[in-house]
């Protein structure tokens, strides 16, 4: 059974609208305005053809960038407050991009309208009254975490979405998102996801400064001082990174009691390996995806919109759960998703992913993207995505075979207590 993830309390004034029913749902914005908005913010080019001259216009606005944060006006968490409207029930005709082949919502296309929306938060956060345009470029740096506390999420019923920014450093922003599902006239929720964004010049090459957050009240100071644990354990996560520190003792013997165990006892080697009862090679999981990167999915920086690697990941993440497990699996969290390097538009992006962790029904998947020049022949880490599904019924045990996949599955074992942890 999908245990129910626990919500950050929202401070009173900013959760004054989400049990409104549907009184004033169609004054709120769409996906499309929050998109459009977004390009009237930048002065993005609809038009590839025009791009380049868009983003020579942006260098005028480096005189308009702060030079310390304390000359940035200190904003609250509701000037960031936002609410976006998915009209799924009231406009039947978006449906279609929302399907999925089960009856229900695609949930690749609601981590694009997350993305959109968060960079858009960031941007009411900082914005200028005085001028239209923002000196700032603002881009997605993590996806901290996303959990879900329904497996089904219904394609003819009106979705709401509703953040602020939570917590600020000097030149990044976390940003606290909600999203909930129209039910018998009340909205109930559906997740909550933290994303961080960074901020940074007009040509997106060097860090940019973003205004001070000053929480209001003791509800508000909490959750952004939950931002600040938050920056904390991603510190710690990374800093006792496999790919740093050697294993604790508990994980040592964690994987040579695996290892004992896929022996063959009938021969004295250490090199011949037997698969135990009810258990699937690690190596054997692995589902490869190739993607050519077109114009029609780049953001208003004209690179490859964030929304879309996570969708495209995620779907190559479920089809790997789907075929491992042997039934429809259904997603639980998606945690660590480290936005290491842009993608530009033509890239040819590589997906690779596999299981990388089992516990009675529940699958950790990890999915690997990467870009290819063909030019030079490099290849360059773009993200890694981890993925927490849960199957129908109990599936088969994951088992690493070398030192490399033990790892992966360790570092799969990791994410899946943190999430568990959060849920």
């Amino acid at each position: 059974m999908l245990t129910l993830c626990v919500f950050l309390k929202l401070p009173s004034l900013l959760a004054r609208t989400l049990t409104s029913g549907t009184n004033g749902s169609p004054e709120l914005p769409d996906m499309n305005e929050v998109r459009s908005r977004l390009r009237e913010i930048v002065g993005a080019s609809t038009n590839w053809r025009d791009h380049v001259q868009a983003m020579q216009e942006r260098k005028a606005l480096h005189t308009l960038l702060a030079k310390q944060q304390e000359d940035l006006p200190p904003r609250r968490m509701k000037d960031s407050y936002l609410e976006v409207i998915l009209p799924l029930g009231s406009q039947p005709e978006i449906r279609e991009k929302y399907l999925n082949v089960h009856n229900s919502v695609r949930f690749g296309r609601i981590l694009e309208d997350l993305d959109s929306l968060g960079v858009l938060i960031c941007y009411t956060h900082t914005k200028q009254e005085m001028q239209p345009k923002s000196p700032l470029s603002i881009v997605t740096a993590l996806v901290d975490k996303i959990n879900l506390c329904k497996r089904i999420i219904y394609p003819d019923c009106d979705i709401k979405f509703t953040g602020s920014v939570s917590w600020v450093g000097k030149t990044s922003m976390e940003v606290k998102m909600h999203m909930l599902q129209l039910h018998d006239g009340d909205y109930s929720p559906v997740l909550d996801a933290t994303f961080v964004m960074v901020a940074r010049d007009p040509e997106n090459k060097g860090p940019a400064f973003v205004n001070p957050l000053v929480p209001e009240s003791p509800e508000e100071e909490e959750i952004f001082n939950q931002g600040e644990l938050n920056k904390l354990k991603r510190i710690d996560f990374s800093t006792a990174s496999l790919l740093k520190m050697a294993p604790t003792a508990e994980e040592r013997n964690i994987i040579h009691d695996i290892f004992l165990n896929t022996l063959d006892t009938r021969t004295v080697s250490f090199r011949s390996r037997k698969l135990p009862p009810n258990s699937v090679w690690m190596e054997d999981t692995k589902l490869k995806g190739l993607q050519i990167c077109h114009p029609q999915e780049r953001n208003i920086f004209n690179r490859i919109f964030g929304g879309f690697l996570m969708r495209k990941a995620f779907e190559l993440g479920w089809a790997i759960a789907c075929s491992y497990g042997g039934s429809r699996p259904f997603i639980v969290s998606v945690d660590d998703i480290m936005f290491q390097r842009p993608v530009e538009v033509g890239s040819l992006l590589l997906l690779s992913g596999q299981v990388c962790y089992t516990e009675k029904n529940y699958i950790q998947v990890r999915v690997h993207t990467e870009v290819y020049d063909a030019d030079t022949r490099d290849h360059h880490t773009t993200n890694i995505f981890h993925f927490t599904f849960i199957s129908e019924n109990e599936v088969p045990r994951v088992v690493p075979k070398t030192y490399g996949e033990s790892m992966l599955y360790l570092d799969g074992k990791r994410h899946f207590a943190a999430v568990m942890k959060e849920i």
